[in-house]
């Protein structure tokens, strides 16, 4: 309980920048401003995927991981724009120096996205609330961009509520709110819950935070192992995890377990297809290259296996990665074994531009 009550006293901020690659570009280039732009894929849909899409292009349904020929089927006119890294880097440290006006605890998690903890602010403000709001404003003055923030006693609940009154939003969930939103709250928003567990909780008639919450820790362990355990403490409110600064991201990667063990390469290779995508989505998003390329494997009897192959170069080029997967998975002779899940990650990193790696699935790219 005593960790439960320190966790209660927490004032946790998240900042999530709005569309933040597309809003550059609409705030330095005038040129764009009212028009659906989308920041990477290829101009004419020729190849790639969405980065982020302007407030302008969701309004056709382009989101961002979407295919840039889906993109432009849906929008014609959209502008397809080459990323600019150097310059959303320059508004993100501008965004942290902001930041570090009010607390030394704050938790990158892109270049777009950070936790910061307010318990003991610089200012003596004391209400995080009105600490988010001037965050905001400073960002809006001063960088003409906007942000959207989440206020909570925990990093979850912080930023859940981020995401809930996009664009330029504050929503504040207090402790006395938080077991009733976790309660209605949609299982594919968990912490860790990607489409296949979502898919088999759905099938187990788990479609809410009330539904888990029928559930005692050990049925949820014994049906999703650790990450059960996880579960069962967010849906009641309880998380706590400390903002952490100043952590070395040192892989990132992306896997998936298969609804039915795949046994042929010809059910592979669409599969890790789509994993490289979600690994090169995530590294344009944090800016980074790396130099090792990893294939991770687990056999329907669990058995786990890895094979990486090196570079003498840094990469993140969509191509590259997955024939490299490919490649490392044909060695291993996959045909007619049968495999649950298949993982791929990059390590290595030339650069490090953000300093912690994403601990979640709720967000891959700007919302």
């Amino acid at each position: 309980m005593e960790n439960e009550e320190n966790n209660k006293q927490r004032k946790i901020i998240h900042i999530d920048m709005d569309a933040f690659y597309a809003s550059v570009e609409q705030r330095d280039n005038p040129e764009y401003r009212g028009k659906a732009i989308v920041v990477g894929g290829s101009p004419e849909g020729r190849g790639g995927v969405v980065a982020t899409a302007s407030y302008e292009a969701r309004k056709f349904g382009i989101r961002s991981a979407m295919p840039s020929k889906r993109a432009q089927q849906l929008c014609p006119d959209v502008i397809f724009i080459r990323p600019r890294f150097d310059a959303y880097k320059e508004s993100s440290r501008k965004i942290r120096e902001i930041f570090s006006r009010y607390t030394d605890l704050i938790e990158p998690l892109s270049l777009d996205e950070a936790f910061l903890d307010v318990t003991v602010d610089k200012l003596q403000i004391g209400s995080a609330i009105e600490i988010a709001r001037q965050i905001k404003q400073a960002i809006k003055d001063e960088l003409q961009l906007t942000a959207s923030a989440g206020v909570s006693i925990n990093k979850f609940v912080a930023k859940i509520a981020s995401d809930l009154n996009k664009p330029d939003g504050l929503t504040f969930i207090g402790p006395s709110s938080i077991e009733e939103f976790m309660e209605k709250l949609p299982v594919e928003k968990f912490f860790g819950v990607g489409r296949v567990t979502a898919d088999k909780m759905k099938k187990m008639g788990l479609h809410t935070g009330a539904d888990l919450k029928k559930l005692s820790e050990n049925d949820l362990r014994q049906h999703f192992g650790k990450a059960g355990g996880f579960y069962y403490k967010i849906v009641r409110g309880i998380d706590n995890r400390e903002v952490q600064p100043h952590r070395e991201t040192k892989s990132l990667g992306a896997e998936d377990t298969f609804a039915y063990d795949l046994t042929t390469i010809e059910e592979m290779n669409p599969e890790l297809d789509k994993i490289a995508r979600t690994v090169h989505e995530r590294l344009l998003k944090y800016g980074l290259k790396g130099r090792t390329i990893t294939l991770k494997i687990k056999y329907s009897d669990f058995r786990q296996i890895t094979r990486n192959q090196s570079f003498p170069y840094p990469v993140n080029a969509l191509d590259i990665i997955t024939k490299t997967a490919k490649q490392l998975l044909l060695a291993t002779y996959p045909e007619d074994k049968k495999i649950r899940l298949l993982g791929i990650s990059l390590s290595n990193f030339n650069e490090i531009i953000q300093t912690e790696k994403p601990n979640n699935q709720l967000s891959l790219f700007d919302e």
